[in-house]
């Protein structure tokens, strides 16, 4: 730098009265001027790399929607510690979507890995009750879940409903199969002896379209509880029973009967305690009377081919064999009849045989005996023995059918094929059609009856009738009525003849006297002869005189009070 002097040099202009300047060169060689931006760049410079080295990655999560996210405010949440904050929300160019991009913090780094799940933390009311109330107050936040794999991520799909379960969290997860989903839904309850230990995590229908695939979680350490014997039901609504020991109620709580539940628990008896493994597969059973009844093996189809009405019978109706519930009625069709003109009703049935027990063991070993495999020739056995399938009433208020299979000795024979596919049962009426056709004919032997002729008869009839009592009234009724008058005169008569002061009544008392008198006679005359047989012939004998008593002595007299002997 050069210093201003204050001086005049030769061949300059005249000298002036103002100072000049003198320029100084610097002995650092530059100006201190420059301090100022040098460091105002190395500030900027360290924030920079202070901002690049504390920051975490940077991630971008889609959602259908960004409602409740705001850029530069919304934070990412996980344990309600922050790890993160929206920077920007983009909408998709194929305008299904929004991505919303993230920086997380440095110490955050696990959350861009494989597995990682976020969503949007809302007030929400579930089958699980009311979460995320504090976001009315503070707003809504991202809610995040750290998966197990250590493979780095940036893309996301955001999940639309919180998790059920979180990754870390001690339990089990099993699948479940059923035939439908029913009241069941993500968050639905799952029991033990009434106590809560899980909950559905997720559900899916099957490849084939045939049935629903859902996951449950079970809580540790009741997890253990789940062994390879344990039977699943779907424990939704209440379970009303009317049987011969009264009304039955059973439910677990209120909220299976809102929002459903599955309850599981091991089958009574010996059984396998071995905790199942992880994934395990069960079936969701509907009740649980039949989860915990006895496996019931492979299934047979049967046919059944009945030529009445089977008003009442519906699918699921039970089928029976001797009181012993070993099927249900799977499908009710109507067939034509060309030979007949009728139209009969094929009822198909999907039986159990091995619901019938010891009795099942015992026809396979014979079966197996004899050669045959399926029991097809044992079963024709039975059905010339009489085995029928009858449509019989099950409930007299509703009118509801179910299909029993019992033996009828009476039943004429029919013929049977063991090799037919499906194997069709030979059918008779039941007793309530029996009875209708009971019913029927009386009713046709009623109607046959010709009560129009009867009556003309009967109304001509009571025409005569009606004359013999109009001719009795005008012609013998008079008559009957002297006659009475008469009758009633000679009454009065024989009352004054019967008087005590009437002659007639003084004469037979005379002679009641006679009578008397005669009976007395007569008496002592059978006494006599009692007495005197030989009178008869002798006759009688004349009475004897009394004898005249000799005056007694005194000293006979003193002898006999004494009682001296004679």
């Amino acid at each position: 730098m050069t210093d201003i002097h204050d001086g005049n040099d030769k061949g300059d202009a005249p000298k002036s009265d103002l100072p000049q300047p003198a320029i100084r060169r610097s002995k650092l060689g530059f100006s201190l001027v420059w301090l100022v931006p040098i460091i105002a760049a190395l500030v900027g410079i360290s924030l920079i790399v202070n901002h690049w080295l504390s920051a975490g990655p940077r991630i971008t999560v889609s959602f259908q929607t960004a409602e409740g996210i705001e850029a530069g405010k919304t934070q990412v949440k996980y344990k309600n510690v922050v790890i993160g904050k929206v920077t920007t929300i983009r909408l998709a160019h194929d305008r299904t979507h929004v991505s919303v991009v993230i920086d997380l913090e440095k110490d955050a780094q696990t959350f861009a890995t494989k597995g990682t799940r976020y969503w949007v933390v809302r007030p929400r009311v579930g089958v699980g009750g009311v979460s995320g109330v504090d976001t009315l107050f503070s707003g809504a936040f991202i809610g995040a879940d750290a998966g197990n794999s250590d493979e780095s991520e940036s893309n996301f799909s955001g999940l639309e409903t919180p998790p059920a379960v979180t990754h870390g969290a001690p339990g089990r997860r099993f699948q479940l199969h059923a035939t439908d989903l029913g009241s069941l839904d993500i968050g639905s309850p799952v029991y033990y002896r009434r106590i809560q230990v899980g909950r559905i995590v997720s559900y899916q229908l099957d490849r084939d379209g045939k049935g629903v695939s859902l996951q449950l979680f079970v809580d540790g350490p009741n997890d253990r509880f789940v062994t390879k014997d344990t039977r699943f039901w779907n424990a939704s609504g209440v379970d009303v029973s009317l049987g011969a020991d009264g009304l039955k109620l059973n439910t677990q709580s209120l909220a299976t009967v809102i929002a459903g539940g599955v309850a599981f628990q091991a089958p009574p008896g010996p059984r396998d305690e071995t905790p199942a493994a992880e994934m395990a597969d069960y079936t969701l059973f509907g009740d649980q009377a039949t989860a915990m009844a006895p496996p019931d093996g492979n299934p047979r189809y049967i046919r059944m081919r009945f030529e009445h009405s089977l008003r009442g019978l519906a699918v699921d109706a039970p089928v029976e064999f001797l009181g012993v519930k070993i099927g249900r009625v799977v499908s009710v069709n109507l067939d034509y009849d060309e030979k007949k003109q009728s139209f009969p009703v094929i009822v198909g049935a999907l039986v159990y045989p091995q619901r019938l027990g010891a009795a099942f063991d015992k026809l396979s070993q014979l079966a197996a005996s004899r050669g045959d495999a399926d029991m097809s020739q044992i079963m024709g056995k039975l059905i010339d023995h009489g085995l029928r399938a009858t449509a019989r009433t099950g409930n007299l208020l509703t009118g509801q059918l179910y299909i029993a299979l019992d033996f009828n000795p009476k039943a004429p024979k029919v013929a049977f094929d063991p090799n037919a596919k499906p194997l069709e049962i030979p059918t008779t009426a039941g007793d309530f059609d029996k009875l209708q056709e009971q019913l029927s004919s009386i009713v046709d032997k009623i109607s046959k009856i010709p009560f129009d002729t009867i009556g003309q008869n009967l109304d001509g009839s009571l025409k005569e009738l009606n004359g013999t009592l109009k001719q009795v009234n005008e012609q013998i009724a008079p008559e009957l009525k002297e006659t009475l008058k008469q009758t009633q005169k000679t009454m009065g008569s024989a009352n004054s003849a019967l008087s005590e002061d009437s002659p007639l009544q003084q004469n037979i008392g005379q002679t009641m006297e006679e009578l008397q008198r005669s009976a007395r006679s007569l008496r002592v005359l059978t006494d006599y002869l009692g007495r005197h047989p030989e009178s008869l012939i002798r006759g009688r004998k004349p009475d004897e005189k009394p004898a005249l008593a000799a005056p007694a002595t005194p000293a006979a007299t003193d002898d006999t009070r004494q009682g001296s002997k004679p």
